[in-house]
């Protein structure tokens, strides 16, 4: 436990102090933006996080803070809870391996570090998730670039499951939709490990997520269960196109959940 607990935390400082850094940098050198089109592009922030890691609650409050700033932007939170804290004093009730899995690609596709609090917009740009300067840029930046794919949703509650009916636009080779279920917030009391005596918020946590093979046909449907804490106030789905070899998010779009079919997005 204590190395894991030592890592963590350098790699987090170690990147928090390059991140911030590279942010410096990137004000000072940036070029003018005068031309770009606010608003045309889309971010996909997801972060990787733990009830059981003492570094991960400043990140949970940053993007709690981004949702609600960022409500008419077409800003997309997924907050995963990851399970290889979980044997170390604490577990985790959102957690899940998917998750920690779904890090480690990234960690492949981008030449990473695999820590907690990371976070990932649209699948290219990974920094400490407790770094608002840093990641308010990167969402500022792909916000001002264009989308390459588009996709819409409908969705219904048919009893213990979810219907989602999508359908995609322009070309679909080689990539993956995947659908989130999310919980938009919680509130956990965390009786032991790194946040024992704790009362941690969470926002826009990622209950499930359901990858779909894209193939020729645009149109589809695929059904998937729901939490037994399900309600349709306090849950969206999310959905995104994601490149399969290189982990690029393509677009991403929101379901708003209502007592009849959900109006295309």
């Amino acid at each position: 436990m204590k190395t894991l607990k030592i890592f963590s935390f350098c790699v987090g400082t170690v990147a928090l102090a390059l991140a911030t850094a590279a942010y410096a940098n990137r004000k000072i050198n940036a070029p003018k933006t005068e031309n770009a089109t606010p608003g045309k592009g889309f971010a996909l922030v997801e972060l990787f996080t733990s009830e059981g890691c003492s570094s991960c609650p400043p990140a949970d409050e940053l993007l709690a803070r981004i949702q609600k700033d960022s409500q008419d932007k077409p800003v997309y939170i997924l907050a995963y809870h990851v399970d290889y804290w979980n044997n170390l004093g604490w577990k985790d009730v959102f957690s899940n391996a998917m998750f920690s899995k779904r890090q480690k690609e990234y960690s492949y596709h981008l030449n990473a570090q695999v820590y907690t609090p990371q976070v990932i917009v649209n699948g290219k740009t990974e920094m400490v998730g407790s770094d608002e300067p840093a990641l308010r840029a990167a969402i500022s930046s792909a916000l001002t670039t264009d989308q390459t794919a588009q996709v819409s949703l409908k969705a219904q509650q048919n009893g213990d499951k979810l219907t989602v009916n999508y359908e995609l636009s322009d070309n679909t080779d080689n990539q993956n939709l995947l659908i989130a279920i999310v919980q938009k917030s919680a509130i956990s009391k965390v009786a032991k490990g790194e946040n024992e005596g704790r009362t941690l918020s969470h926002a826009q946590i990622v209950r499930d997520l359901k990858t779909i093979a894209i193939n020729q046909a645009k149109k589809g449907k695929t059904a998937i269960n729901i939490p037994k804490e399900f309600n349709q106030q306090g849950w969206e789905v999310v959905g995104f196109i994601q490149n399969k070899d290189n982990g690029e998010v393509l677009t991403a779009t929101k379901a708003v959940l209502t007592n009849e079919a959900v109006a295309k997005i």
